[in-house]
């Protein structure tokens, strides 16, 4: 009895030595069909440890190459996004050429490309990160430890890093809405200039006397695009009250009109007939007359130079008076009687406290 006892605890015994307390059905078959317990034992380690270590960088390696690809699918989409109406109007109309169709590539190509980079990244530091953490726990290296030291400096890191997320949001906003791009003029609030340089985390300016200005996104609460699609130049011109004011608008008008068809011009284009919207305002020194000009993108100012000088030399040849500073002084003799003589003027002692003006002690008298 006790032969046949022994002799069925051994098997279960060599099972228990190569597959442990708890074998795995792999394992034990491994071990029926084989015999070896070495050989169940080496199995059975290789399926615990090594296989699922492969299998975890497989599937990190696969999630990262089909999470790029779907960033750069929204890229591809983003790109390819159809214009506004008001855009398709402007290519339609005389204004066209101003988002010619390889201006645009290449602003969307460069959009695209900073969004994709970006995201990618992100997402393939997220998948190795989950990956690595997976690894750990693999290879017998307790994870608790970890994960509360790495959540407590994730919340250190995340109140000193808190502008630098809010950063990176408004950057990710700006480039998804294509509020501006590099070679845009903007007005960013306390700055504005010319966009020389833009990524997620600031904005590069450079304004009209050269600096250069490192504007942090989220510092961004607004922004206006001076020079997207078109742009408009506003001339507000000041005339003497006396002037007829439907002479004025009429050489304004015709000033405008011949730069507008002036082929010597190339510094600047009017894409639109300019328009004299007339008085905009009664001044202390004169009346004031607007005239607007719709321009091509960021070249309002060079058009409204030109157009100033040629509607001052235009106002002297029809003797337009462009005002200065004028004002009206009144002269009157002085009604009051002439001023009595002083030194007729009765007059008496000055009565003075002796302790001085403001009736205090002396101290020179209280230290005595």
């Amino acid at each position: 009895m006790l032969a046949l006892s022994q002799t069925a605890t051994t098997p279960n015994s060599e099972l228990f030595d190569a597959c442990g307390a708890d074998p795995g059905q792999f394992c034990e078959w491994v071990y029926k069909a084989t015999d070896s317990a070495g050989f169940a034992s080496f199995v059975d380690w290789v399926t615990k440890a090594p296989l699922r270590i492969v299998l975890i960088l497989v599937a990190a390696f696969v999630s990262a190459r089909l999470l790029k690809r779907a960033i750069s699918h929204f890229g591809e989409r983003l790109a390819e996004e159809e214009p506004s109406e008001a855009v398709q109007a402007l290519r339609r109309g005389r204004a066209g050429r101003l988002i010619g169709d390889e201006a645009a590539d290449a602003r969307a190509k460069a959009r695209t490309e900073t969004l994709t980079s970006v995201l990618g990244s992100v997402a393939g530091l997220v998948v190795w990160t989950i990956a690595g953490l997976l690894l750990l726990g693999e290879i017998g290296i307790s994870l608790a430890p970890l994960l509360a030291g790495a959540g407590v400096a994730g919340v250190a890191i995340g109140f000193g890093a808190q502008t630098i997320v809010r950063d990176f949001l408004a950057g990710f906003f700006m480039l998804v809405e294509d509020q501006y791009g590099v070679g845009d003029v903007i007005d960013v609030g306390e700055m504005s200039g010319t966009v020389e340089r833009m990524s997620m985390r600031t904005t590069v300016l450079r304004d009209v006397n050269g600096n250069v200005w490192h504007v942090p996104n989220g510092e961004i609460t607004r922004v206006a695009n001076m020079s997207q699609l078109w742009s408009r130049a506003v001339l507000d011109i000041d005339v003497a009250y006396d002037t007829d004011i439907g002479l004025a608008e009429g050489v304004i008008q015709r000033v405008a009109d011949e730069l507008w068809r002036d082929p010597t011009f190339q510094r600047g284009d009017i894409i639109d007939p300019p328009e004299v919207w007339g008085v905009e305002n009664f001044g202390a020194d004169g009346i004031t007359l607007r005239l607007v000009v719709k321009t091509d993108p960021a070249e309002q100012w060079i058009v409204a130079r030109e157009l100033r000088r040629r509607i001052k030399e235009a106002f002297d040849d029809a003797g337009i008076e462009i005002p200065y500073p004028q004002r009206t002084v009144w002269t009157n003799e002085d009604p009051r009687p002439p001023k009595p003589d002083p030194s007729v003027v009765p007059v008496s002692p000055v009565r003075r406290s002796k302790n001085g003006d403001d009736g205090l002690p002396d101290t020179n008298v209280l230290e005595k």
